[in-house]
């Protein structure tokens, strides 16, 4: 019914074009004839009638069919309608690049169009707009070089709408010198152009001069608009401009921008990205309309700022509101869950992902196995890793590193072995998840191996790959290669993180000497030493009983680097006075301290005291340690051990009570070791390995050897 209505109106038009031949065609309804047209053979039948009456070679009629053809998909008619033309003018030029750009065929439209200029047909401005468009989209920016060549030989470069989409086309490709250059010489420059030039610079390394062009922008009278003033915000989150963001949000109240959603998002973007939550919450509470994307950048501020709990509670007044959560509320709000390590949290928001149907998105599947990893669960991240029908390299990272960080190396050495098989490329975070793994194990052949693949893959040259191994195989043992990647490597690349790194090896092998050689290098260099830093120098000077160079080191971080010294710089110095007998010291140090010792300080002082005998002072100690982790058996232990050496068996006898009684168990230690690329795990009374009656029968006989030389010595 519909389309015979339409066709009588057709032919109500047509009888315009049959009754009155002398009259010239009313091109003006050409446009509303064929906007009934909405169906491929009706466009035909229009079509047909244009050729019957001659006017298909009409530049008005042929341009419009051009265009509706393309709206109506049929682009191969496009093309057709362009090459029937025996003479195309400037309109139908146009019109046949603006359809094949409009179908993303950019290539087509450039070979097209130097057809046009082959045939010396003469084409205006708006043809060169087209052409510069689809310029901007090739691979390539040669074409764009000789598109521009062309403008300047015709003399376009004066018309303003050229001139930007020249610059929008150097800005495309990142040739931001070049859309400088052309900004420049534009001698009537337009907003768009100032625009165009300041979003290249923003997107790149060059933020800084986004910021001189919109001061530039501001001197010659033009008036930012909203895209303006967002690219700019960008530039600042880039730079880590706080202040100059905070002028750029002057000028929004200024220009009466406040009611724009999109630069007001940009704007609460940037307080977020800058770390000033509260500024942040301060707008996100006085803007008008929220939409879902405001929430999110809300509550993905709040996980950024290491905030959780004002996220999870951001998320529940969203819910609260009426608004759908989408894949982007999902991610911030199970990073808040992973930062809280809350289990309940993270399958609350689970089951909304599975209720919203955004679970089928990769990257929610990544949080989540990320969230589950953080909140000591493995097995549930495994399972939504191995429903996944393609497993991303970020996807295998996570995995990994969840399996390392809770302490299932086996799994993580594995799950990487695995990815070897299926041909998946590691990269650079992966091989720095596996690294710990190897460690934990003890297994040295498989970080040669890692050293070996990342070798081969090129990854060797990075500086994190080269430290992430040096650390390795100093904690493995192999002090000598871990000294070889040092030497070997690139001295311009290093930075303060390998520095550390070899210094804290060698402090933890003991080697003092080659510590403190070390550390008076980094000095000598352009790198300053961090607290790290001095955190291993003192390490070396506990471990080697250098009391006076350890007081040295203390005292030079303090006053000539002004670096304040936290709990573990304070357990050193106690740890190092208190072995040496220097307790009351040790104490003076711990009742000085800018904030509360915690446990790593009040048990350093509890061993001291320990070695010493010291009764009373390890009293005092304990009471404080176990008040700062109650559940600890060692510190029961600790203390009962010094009541046993004094004698004072019947508070040991209490205390052991008290342990039995309340289930606390000292949790064993282990050691591994690695033969022939197989780890073995030992612990004390060990009898769970298949070959413990022959170990224990050549340490018994060790033991005869040993008590036999010390009866020969004496």
């Amino acid at each position: 019914m519909l389309i015979a209505q339409r066709s009588a109106k057709l032919s109500v038009l047509f009888s315009k074009f049959k009754l009155r031949p002398y009259i010239c065609r009313p091109f003006s309804s050409i446009p509303s004839l064929l906007s009934l047209c909405n169906k491929p053979h009706l466009l035909h039948q229009v079509h047909s009638r244009f050729i019957i009456h001659g006017l298909h070679q009409n530049p008005s009629v042929s341009s419009e069919l051009i265009l509706r053809y393309s709206n109506l998909g049929c682009l191969d008619l496009s093309v057709g309608v362009f090459h029937s033309i025996d003479h195309p003018e400037a309109s139908i030029c146009s019109a046949i690049l603006k359809s094949l750009s409009s179908h993303g065929k950019w290539d087509n439209a450039f070979i097209i169009f130097r057809q046009i200029l082959a045939k010396s047909i003469i084409t205006d401005e708006s043809a060169y707009t087209s052409v510069l468009i689809v310029c901007s989209n090739l691979s390539s920016i040669e074409p764009g070089f000789q598109i521009h060549a062309q403008v300047l030989k015709l003399g376009f470069e004066a018309i303003v709408n050229l001139s930007t989409s020249l610059v929008s086309m150097y800005r495309r490709h990142g040739a931001f010198v070049d859309a400088r250059k052309v900004l420049d010489e534009m001698p009537v420059k337009s907003l768009a152009a100032w625009t165009e030039v300041m979003s290249g610079f923003s997107d790149s390394d060059f933020s800084e001069e986004s910021l001189r062009l919109f001061r530039r922008l501001r001197l010659e009278g033009f008036k930012p608009d909203s895209a303006t003033i967002i690219y700019l915000l960008r530039s600042c989150v880039n730079l880590n401009y706080l202040r100059t963001g905070k002028f750029l949000h002057l000028l929004i109240i200024l220009y009466n921008m406040a009611e724009n959603l999109s630069v007001m998002t940009a704007l609460l973007t940037m307080y977020c990205k800058l770390g000033s939550s509260q500024m942040a919450r301060l707008l996100f509470d006085n803007m008008e309309f929220k939409d879902s994307a405001v929430w999110n950048v809300m509550i993905s501020g709040y996980s950024q700022n290491k905030q959780p709990d004002l996220a999870m509670e951001l998320l529940r007044k969203m819910v609260e509101s009426g608004l759908r959560t989408d894949l982007f509320t999902a991610i911030s709000s199970l990073a808040a869950a992973s930062l809280l390590k809350s289990l309940a949290h993270g399958e609350e928001i689970h089951c909304h992902v599975i209720r919203n149907g955004t679970n089928s998105q990769i990257s929610v599947d990544n949080s989540l196995i990320e969230m589950y990893c953080q909140c000591g669960r493995p097995e549930k991240a495994k399972r939504i890793f191995d429903s996944l029908s393609n497993k991303s390299v970020a996807s295998l990272s996570s995995m990994i590193k969840g399996y390392a960080r809770n302490e299932f190396p086996h799994e993580a050495l594995l799950l990487f072995k695995e990815m070897g098989f299926c041909g998946v490329r590691s990269d650079p975070i992966i091989i720095m998840m596996v690294l710990p793994a190897c460690v934990r194990l003890g297994a040295m052949e498989l970080v040669k191996s890692i050293q070996a693949y990342s070798i081969k893959q090129g990854l060797i040259s990075l500086i994190t790959i080269n430290t992430a191994l040096l650390v390795s195989y100093a904690k493995c043992g192999c002090i000598e290669m871990a000294e070889k990647l040092f030497v070997e490597g690139d001295r311009k690349l290093r930075d303060l993180v390998s520095w550390n790194s070899i210094i804290g090896a060698y402090s933890k092998h003991g080697n003092w000497r080659k510590c403190f050689e070390l550390y008076k290098n980094l000095k000598e260099s352009e790198v300053m030493p961090d607290e790290v830093t001095f955190l291993a120098v003192l390490t070396a000077c506990v471990n080697s009983g250098l009391v006076k160079e350890g007081c040295e080191c203390f005292g030079e971080m303090v006053d000539k680097f002004s670096l304040q010294p936290d709990q573990e710089h304070y357990a050193c110095m106690v740890d190092l006075l208190g072995r040496f007998g220097r307790l009351e010291e040790a104490i003076n140090i711990v009742e000085n301290m800018p904030f509360p010792a915690d446990e790593r300080v009040w048990g350093s002082l509890l061993s001291a005291c320990k070695l010493h005998s010291d009764t009373r002072l390890a009293e005092f100690a304990a009471r404080n340690l176990i008040d700062l982790e109650p559940e600890n058996a060692a510190n029961y232990v600790l203390l009962s051990n010094i009541y046993a050496a004094e004698g004072n068996w019947e508070v040991v006898a209490k205390m052991r009570n008290m342990l039995r009684r309340t289930g606390l168990k000292k949790i064993p230690g282990f050691s591994w070791l690695e033969i022939n690329g197989h780890v073995h795990r030992f612990c004390v009374l060990d009898q769970n390995h298949p070959d413990s009656a022959k170990i224990y029968d050549m340490l018994k006989a060790l033991e005869l050897e040993i008590k036999a030389d010390e009866e020969l010595v004496c």
